[in-house]
């Protein structure tokens, strides 16, 4: 996020240029409607003067029938027009704030992993909904409100003058006082809305995992400390908004003072001029009502001028969302050709994230319909090396082949269209049982389905389910268990049929009953597939073609099973401690104090040679 400022200018063309230059044939018409319903307010203050003089004063009762049948044409006319143009800007307004939350969507959905990690997802929900619909919601006051109240405004002030200039110029006296303190107003407003939308992306954020981490928080007994957090943050936002309502308020109260000022002048000179007869009660009453129109207009138009400023807050968070580069982009010349092979080569990788070093100098190699296993302590690097094959990030310095083409050599689609990937955190959507595994596919065939869900295990709980399939299974899949949720990813994965399978501690949190149905499907999905495993269970990679042993971003040892435990070291000791002592060490700087207490130890205590001397020479 850049925090960039922009200019109401800024702002209203790029809303014009990106969304609503499209709908310029509604727009049109919509105007047309506006001006005929601000005109009425002009017809109905002009009307006052044959009302008064004519039939109020001269008694002429055929200019009474005529002003009154003039009066409901008006009143009809009104209405039909102000009905028709709010209707077709409220499309506008509408079709312009689904098409924003739309491209926000897509642009967010577009950027890398680091991105994601420095926006959590309540601050990207809160401009996605509460930004875009507070944009709307103005949206909707300015271009139903104003334009209406504006050319009212021109064509009542145009009766006033043509009544008299010198009570129209004094009615607006009071303007030349309000224009610093209005301009002063607009510039606190935006800056407390501002702020109002930054808290409010913070309280969203705050809920989000509050909602996500709602075990936690019960097993921890957290609930009032995350209810005292969130009361902190709201009392901010509450005095945040308060402000911004009072800065929103002072411009109508300005033009309402402004207004009073300028009544009062005219009383005061047209008055007089009326008691000396230079002008009639008519004329009066016309410029009156005239003026009296306006004064709705006016505080109306004070207050979009305020919504405005509210809505700009928005509409700076949302550009500058849309305004973040994309990193990752499709090459300009892609690969077409099909791969030769799904040989995985990563060579001289080297990653940062800011200041710490991720992946120093690594390389390693994955071959065609093998497996390989990738072991290390938490941090080493593993999961980051996930990333790097599907592009979720890009390294600074190496590359990274398969089939011998760079992943940036082939477009975003067609390198994840290779991979299937299957995690720990079994992410399903909160849609049937079947959506979560066919993913919007319409080509899958039932069969093709039954062999899914038999291959992966679904089949055997499927008949548990009250609606089988067409089961919804909840947010975040909550109505199913681990091990079902597991099964499910399993079956999506076998219905990609890719040739290259990512598998980052798929069975890590079951029970030993359901990770071994869940490891089984995983050995029939994993045939015949360049496959790629982290495991800290090494009872589930003894069987790898190839184990890589990572410390700190780097490749410290690769072979099999057998020849890393007779080589020794950090898979060694890891085996050792997992298989023979019971324990389970996973940690790197743990291995190491291991391994110098055994040295110490071995180093205090004599050796054979040494004891068989004392013995045979004292």
């Amino acid at each position: 996020m850049t925090d960039q400022t922009y200019t109401s200018k800024q702002l209203l063309g790029w809303l014009w240029r990106d969304y609503l230059k499209k709908h310029v044939g509604l727009m049109a018409v919509a105007v047309f409607f506006m001006i005929i319903e601000g005109s009425t307010l002009g017809a109905l203050a002009r009307l006052m003067e044959p009302m008064f003089d004519k039939v109020f004063v001269a008694g002429n009762e055929d200019a009474l029938i005529t002003v009154g049948l003039v009066l409901v044409g008006i009143f009809v006319l009104r209405a039909v027009a102000g009905v028709a143009q709010k209707v077709l800007l409220t499309r506008i307004a509408q079709r312009t704030a689904a098409d924003m939350r739309l491209d926000l969507l897509d642009r967010m959905m577009r950027q890398d992993g680091a991105f994601h990690q420095s926006h959590p997802p309540g601050f990207l929900i809160q401009r996605v909904q509460s930004d875009v619909n507070a944009v709307g919601d103005v949206w909707r006051a300015v271009i139903t409100g104003a334009g209406r109240d504006f050319i009212g405004l021109i064509v009542l002030l145009g009766v006033a003058i043509s009544i008299d200039p010198i009570w129209a110029l004094l009615a607006c006296v009071g303007v030349p006082a309000m224009v610093l303190p209005a301009a002063l107003a607009q510039r606190f407003v935006r800056a407390r809305s501002r702020e109002a939308r930054d808290l409010g992306a913070s309280l969203a954020t705050r809920l989000d995992e509050v909602f996500h981490g709602i075990v936690q928080i019960k097993l921890n007994a957290l609930e009032a400390y995350q209810t005292r957090q969130y009361r902190d943050l709201t009392r901010i936002f509450v005095r945040t908004e308060v402000r911004a309502a009072f800065g929103n308020s002072a411009l109508p109260g300005m033009i309402d003072i402004m207004s009073g000022l300028g009544f009062g002048a005219v009383i005061l000179y047209g008055g007089s001029e009326i008691i000396s007869g230079d002008k009639t009660i008519g004329e009066f009453m016309t410029f009156f009502t005239a003026m009296g129109f306006t004064f709705s207009p006016l505080r109306r138009l004070g207050g979009v001028s305020g919504l405005w400023q509210m809505a700009a807050a928005a509409l700076e968070r949302i550009k500058d969302l849309m305004d973040a580069p994309v990193k990752l982009k499709d090459p300009k010349t892609p690969v077409t050709t099909p791969l030769a092979s799904t040989d995985i080569v990563l060579k001289d990788i080297e990653l940062s994230y800011g200041d710490a070093k991720v992946l120093e100098g690594l390389s390693l190699t994955a071959k065609t319909g093998e497996t390989t296993a990738l072991v290390g302590a938490s941090g080493a690097g593993k999961s980051t090396i996930f990333n790097l094959l599907t592009r979720l990030i890009d390294p600074q310095a190496g590359d990274v082949t398969i089939g011998g083409i760079s992943t940036r050599d082939l477009t975003i689609a067609k390198l994840r269209g290779l991979f299937s990937v299957v995690t720990q955190e079994a992410l399903l959507f909160d849609e049937t049982l079947r959506e979560n595994i066919v993913l919007g596919r319409t080509d899958v065939t039932e069969a093709e389905l039954d062999r899914v869900l038999k291959a992966a295990h679904v089949a055997d709980f499927l008949p548990n389910l009250e609606n089988g399939l067409e089961t919804r299974v909840g947010p975040r899949g909550s109505a199913l268990s681990g091990g079902q949720r597991q099964r499910v990813v399993i079956a999506r994965a076998l219905l990609r049929d890719t040739p290259i399978l990512l598998l980052d501690e798929a069975t890590s949190a079951l029970d030993a009953q359901s990770e071994q149905v869940v490891q089984d499907a995983l050995d029939r999905l994993s045939e015949g597939r360049t496959t790629i495993v982290i495991a800290h269970r090494l009872a589930t990679i003894r069987s790898a073609h190839k184990i890589v042993v990572m410390d700190r971003g780097r490749v410290m040892d690769e072979g099999t099973h057998e020849e890393l435990l007779a080589r020794g070291g950090i898979y060694a000791d890891l085996y050792r401690l997992q298989f023979q002592d019971g324990k389970t060490v996973t940690d790197s700087r743990g291995i190491r104090a291991l391994r110098a207490k055994e040295r110490s130890e071995a180093a205090a205590q004599p050796n054979l040679l040494q004891r068989i001397s004392e013995r045979l020479f004292g």
